[in-house]
């Protein structure tokens, strides 16, 4: 948690998907600490903020003896009570939910929910389709993924439906990422609709996406805006998936070097927005 002094306005900050930290370290220890660099410049903003383990993982380890037996309604009870709980420590009605890649989601499920103490959105990287989509496109630009192009559709469609894959089926590579352990918040997963979500939730929202984002596109940042006519969308040209400018030569330079910066006007842009969403032009 960083509390600056005078600080009017705060954020909780929510994690994206996989076992990442509170910070942006992934489990091998390795990350870009992107989480970290967000809450040092909005505190440099005069922006509070508190950052969050996902249930069962890292500081929040003795929350659930299984990691993988969550679903998005259980990671935005977390949510909701590190909301309020900021909202108590800052002597303030609401707070901020600032959700990144998978995190958007769980925002945008939480608020849509109606949960207390939540001022507005600002989803940083966000999913715009339901997640199956998205997923589909991102294995399909994978060259050495095509030769499970059957296999694949057949576990996406399988559980879309809500039904799990025997993964005695599969062929041996595609066993471990689609194991039976994760299968039940996969189908949870899948079946959470943004848009729809979007357009239940009757507050602000700041959408931020890079140009240069690979694994969530313009067309998302597109389609939640034009869900929520409470939202205002923000395109940084450089800015890739980690909410870092793009390094030329380096594809995996924002994933993984802490040292490369947060794109700059990232956090003054966030907290412009939650200052006065309204003055902001949509």
């Amino acid at each position: 948690m960083l509390l600056p002094e005078r600080a009017t306005h705060a954020v909780v900050i929510v994690p994206g998907s996989g076992p990442i930290d509170r910070d942006g370290r992934f489990s091998t220890g390795r990350g870009a600490l992107s989480y970290k660099l967000l809450a040092e410049a909005l505190a440099a903003e005069g922006v509070a903020s508190l950052r969050i383990d996902k249930r069962g993982l890292f500081g929040s380890k003795a929350a659930i003896s299984d990691p993988e037996a969550v679903t998005v309604e259980a990671y935005g009870e977390d949510v909701a009570h590190w909301a309020t709980e900021l909202a108590g420590r800052m002597g303030q009605s609401c707070v901020w939910l600032a959700g990144h890649s998978e995190g958007g989601l769980v925002s945008l499920a939480t608020a849509s929910a109606g949960a207390p103490h939540i001022c507005g959105l600002v989803l940083l990287a966000a999913p715009g389709r339901p997640l199956s989509v998205i997923l589909r496109e991102q294995l399909a630009r994978q060259p050495l993924a095509r030769a499970y192009d059957d296999e694949m559709e057949r576990i996406f469609s399988t559980l879309e439906r809500g039904e799990r894959v025997d993964i005695e089926t599969l062929s041996p590579a595609l066993r471990q990422p689609w194991r039976d352990s994760i299968q039940g918040f996969l189908i949870n997963l899948f079946s959470k609709d943004p848009v729809a979500l979007a357009r239940a939730y009757s507050g602000p929202i700041l959408v931020v996406q890079g140009a240069r984002d690979v694994q969530i596109t313009p067309v998302d940042a597109a389609a939640l805006v034009g869900a929520n006519p409470r939202a205002t969308l923000r395109i940084f040209a450089l800015m890739t998936h980690m909410l870092k400018d793009d390094v030329e030569g380096e594809p995996y330079a924002t994933y993984e070097d802490p040292d490369v910066p947060l794109t700059d006007g990232l956090a003054s842009e966030i907290a412009a927005f939650i200052s006065n969403p309204a003055a902001v032009a949509r």
